[in-house]
């Protein structure tokens, strides 16, 4: 009998993790994930279990400060659930089996993020260098405006990029063609793969809270009916252009935030095409449902719902607030794991 989320696999959907513990990544294996993704609360998460104590006396001894500490650990634990993917990389030749490494979210915070053009030149110098001798590792950058204005450089450089925080067709458009642009510099398009990752539970947070007046039918679907979009038009745009890789669309935030939704509110819609990252507890949840799968990434509410949302939904102010958050939720994970370093550091040398 085929499991829950074998169905889905077997649909076409390409399953990874969000997340880089070690146990959930052999488990998550095991159940057909391909490929992992990581952020700081990961990691910030396994550290507190006390699991790595000792990786992070050895860090300590070898006189690195919290945030090298930081960076160390989150290489380590990246590399490791790179290794257990690596044979899916070889496999698909490169289409599939990658895991991805976050860079510096300091580089958005409001207060302490360096002006914009040397936000730009030190995502591309991380990019290249967190990169390097990695087949399978992924360079996740977020689609602000100095992340944005990176993709190309880092593109054409040969580094393999996860577009993260995209909220937009605006943001999901500006990406693609930042990384076509480099992606035609490089001396060849063989090993050139790029993903987009699309959030869409938040959407459906933000409609709730400031765009009441949809209808029960259209409440609770614009994050689906956007990332379907986004999903079709990059089918299209990249249909012509006779690569040997796919360039893929992510479903990222594929958890619930209502306790009242199904947990496969949106791992079922999206089944049958491209890439879902959803969390353990989401997989769990999905795997114990015991459903099978079938197709639905390219179904959509009927038309009316459709227009209530394009007329009710103002894109440009959706972008606005969720980004707003969005860089705020990216940056102070990645302090609270500095911080967690230095109290760690007290309590294993007391």
């Amino acid at each position: 009998m085929t499991s829950a989320l074998r169905s889905i696999i077997d649909s076409g959907t390409k399953l990874w993790l969000d997340s880089i513990d070690p146990d959930l990544v052999a488990s998550n294996r095991a159940l057909g994930a391909t490929g992992a993704t990581s952020n700081p609360i990961i990691v910030a998460d396994l550290i507190k279990t006390g699991r790595f104590d000792d990786d992070l006396v050895g860090l300590v001894r070898e006189g690195l400060d919290d945030e090298a500490i930081a960076w160390a650990m989150t290489d380590r634990l990246v590399r490791a659930a790179q290794d257990v993917f690596l044979p899916v990389w070889q496999a698909t030749n490169g289409n599939d089996g990658y895991v991805s490494f976050e860079l510096d979210p300091l580089l958005e915070d409001p207060e302490l993020g360096p002006p914009h053009g040397e936000r730009v030149a030190r995502y591309v110098e991380l990019g290249k260098k967190w990169s390097a001798a990695h087949d399978n590792r992924m360079i996740k950058v977020p689609a602000t405006p100095a992340g944005l204005d990176a993709l190309e450089d880092l593109c054409a450089a040969g580094v393999t990029l996860n577009v993260t925080l995209i909220f937009t067709d605006r943001q999901y458009r500006l990406a693609r063609e930042a990384v076509w642009r480099g992606a035609r510099r490089r001396p060849s398009l063989e090993s050139f793969k790029s993903v987009y990752s699309i959030f869409i539970s938040r959407v459906d947070v933000y409609t709730e809270k400031h765009v009441p007046q949809l209808s029960a039918a259209a409440q609770g679907e614009v994050g689906l009916v956007g990332v379907k979009r986004i999903w079709a038009d990059n089918q299209r745009f990249w249909a012509d252009k006779s690569l040997a890789l796919e360039q893929e669309i992510i479903f990222a935030s594929t958890g619930t935030k209502k306790k009242e939704d199904p947990a496969d509110k949106y791992v079922g819609a999206l089944v049958g095409s491209d890439i879902q990252t959803n969390p353990p507890q989401t997989n769990a949840d999905v795997e114990a449902m015991g459903k099978t799968y079938k197709r639905t990434v390219d179904q959509m509410p009927p038309k009316p719902v459709l227009d209530e949302i394009d007329a009710a939904v103002d894109q440009t102010r959706l972008e606005e607030v969720l980004m707003r958050e969005g860089v705020a939720k990216f940056a102070d994970p990645h302090k609270a794991l500095i911080a967690l370093i230095g109290e760690k550091r007290t309590t294993l040398a007391a």
